[in-house]
């Protein structure tokens, strides 16, 4: 039986799957994660029940894709009024769109430029009130009105890329979005990078 997958609402996904190898094989119950629903909290809370989840979400897993991915559509489902949420990594050159949750990105972009490019220069976590205001802002979605782009840096200092969320909704994001979502790419880096043992 090919796998299924139910949405409820904004707030929260209830997935449940099933992996069927094929007829006359075993089927494997594939792993379910519950996206519970937060967004009755005030929005302190509501960030530090997301890291909880996310922490849980990434548990395990050491496939710098799956995470990424995982961690979008987590992200992208568990807030509401957003209309892309990705990530772009460093290269070494210039910023490659990553896993994400949306319409088609652009798929490079420059370091210090727009947003995106800015937020890996500075090596600090932009929030944009209006889209439209932001000098050299790169419109990958006409619909974007908002935006905040956390730097994804290793501990070493190395730039690992930006984690990049818009909406299309003037003033979405402020400071405790910035705290929460910076709290947020802390797991994901903390997965992405485990410690030499």
């Amino acid at each position: 039986m090919p796998g299924m997958a139910r949405r409820e609402g904004n707030g929260g996904l209830l997935y449940t799957a099933r992996l069927a190898v094929s007829p006359s094989a075993l089927i494997t119950d594939a792993v379910m994660f519950e996206i519970s629903p937060a967004s009755h909290l005030p929005k302190a809370a509501q960030y530090e029940e997301l890291v909880a989840q996310a922490r849980a979400l990434l548990a395990g897993e050491t496939d710098w894709i799956a995470n990424a991915a995982n961690f979008s559509a987590f992200v992208f489902h568990s807030l509401s009024d957003l209309n892309w949420a990705g990530f772009y990594f460093h290269d070494g050159r210039e910023l490659v769109v990553g896993p994400f949750q949306g319409k088609p990105a652009c798929v490079r972009i420059a370091l210090g430029k727009g947003v995106c490019g800015t937020a890996a220069q500075t090596r600090q976590t932009q929030v944009v009130r209006d889209v439209h205001e932001f000098p050299g802002h790169i419109a990958c979605d006409s619909a974007s009105q908002s935006e905040i782009v956390v730097p994804l840096v290793a501990p070493d200092g190395t730039l690992i890329g930006v984690w990049d969320v818009d909406s299309p909704v003037v003033a979405r994001f402020d400071a405790e979005d910035a705290k929460g979502m910076e709290a947020l790419c802390a797991v994901f880096i903390e997965a992405a990078l485990p410690r030499a043992s």
